[in-house]
């Protein structure tokens, strides 16, 4: 009876072990299959574009729009109304100071000029017939003092018709080029109308404002240099600042001068002013695309070398994201003051689709602009 019971306990025995044996199994099973079907949906790599960040020299720059405006433009018109005689220019041309431009009809102040003119020449000659009589002290000298002023009178009159009759002229006030001329022979113009427009263009002038407090870094004669966005880069300097501040807008305005020798410029322009500060410095610079911009700060993708679990593939990059500190512009560049060191790699396209430790696959078949000074490019 005692062995029977035994035997009944060892078979029960190993009944429970195998019982056991067969969960542990199943569990560890379960757990192999777990792990193949995870390893079989890993996060699929992303292909980016990225660059090994440098230091570049990198000069402080102030930088204001400013509005072109002629070294001499002025809209003519004429002090006096009357009928066009003739027109001597065409739309465009180029003159010199004084050049005749167009002419109003003055028939009826030259036949006023004509009557004023003998006027004169009679009052010279009783003038000195007045003076020859007094010598044989036939008249007195009262009435050779009256003959005098008479004569005075009459020149007076002759010359200012004389200005009359030029005024119907109209003259370049200096040399320069004249816009579109819309009179016409015949055409009547009332006094001060404008009749076309004259720009001296050889070189400018560049009106534009700057903060207060950024005064102490002006002077006159300092370097400038403006873009327009006809592609146009010109050097020039300030040539003015204007000893008032702007109590509106706390600005100070400032005026340059740039040459335009070949006119690819014209007053009215708007243009990007850059000025010069200080001692050019050494700045870690990347494509404005690899900076990311959120309410909790600005971001970046570090692309991480890594080694596989195993230790017999290849090292595989995986994406890191970090803060960092950005500094000032220029063209498709910004510089970077703090959160990245110059050697690491930084994806500069695709950050859209990254995460911490996303795989990544670089192309840069394709990359970002990063000019330091851009051009527009026609299409």
């Amino acid at each position: 009876m005692k062995k029977s019971m035994t035997k009944r306990m060892i078979i029960m025995l190993l009944a429970v072990g195998l019982l056991f044996g067969a969960i542990v199994g199943y569990q560890m099973f379960v757990a192999s299959m777990m792990k193949k079907f995870m390893s079989g949906n890993a996060r699929p790599p992303a292909t980016v574009t990225a660059m090994a960040v440098n230091t570049a020299p990198w000069q402080k720059q102030l930088s204001a729009v400013g509005t072109l405006r002629a070294v001499q433009g002025v809209d003519i018109s004429s002090e006096v109304e009357g009928v066009i005689k003739k027109v001597y220019v065409k739309s465009g041309d180029d003159v010199k100071k004084g050049d005749l431009l167009l002419e109003l009809d003055a028939d009826q102040e030259i036949a006023k000029l004509a009557a004023l003119t003998a006027s004169r020449e009679l009052a010279a000659i009783n003038d000195k017939r007045n003076r020859e009589q007094l010598k044989a002290h036939t008249i007195s000298q009262a009435q050779v003092d009256a003959s005098a002023a008479e004569l005075d009178r009459s020149k007076a009159e002759e010359k200012a018709q004389v200005a009359a009759i030029d005024k119907r002229q109209i003259r370049a006030p200096f040399a320069g080029r004249l816009g579109v001329v819309t009179v016409n022979p015949g055409q009547f113009i009332n006094r001060a109308e404008k009749v076309m427009t004259l720009q001296n263009t050889s070189a400018l002038f560049v009106d534009f404002n700057m903060p207060q407090k950024e005064l102490n870094k002006l002077k006159t004669g300092q370097q400038i240099s403006i873009d327009s966005d006809t592609g146009v880069h010109r050097d020039g300097s300030v040539s003015a600042l204007n000893p008032k501040v702007d109590q509106a807008t706390r600005n100070i305005a400032v005026e340059g001068m740039i040459g335009n020798t070949d006119n690819s410029l014209l007053p009215g322009m708007f243009v990007n002013v850059h000025i010069d500060v200080g001692a050019p410095e050494q700045l870690l610079t990347l494509p404005q695309t690899a900076v990311s911009y959120n309410p909790y700060g600005s971001t970046a993708f570090v692309a991480d070398e890594t080694q596989p679990a195993e230790g017999d593939g290849k090292p595989t990059l995986v994406a890191r994201q970090v803060f960092v500190k950005t500094g000032p512009r220029r063209g498709d560049q910004i510089a970077i003051l703090d959160g990245i060191k110059a050697g690491d790699m930084v994806v500069t396209s695709g950050q859209l689709k990254l995460k911490n430790g996303t795989p990544l696959i670089i192309d840069n078949s394709v990359t970002p602009a990063n000019e330091i000074a851009p051009k527009p490019q026609e299409q």
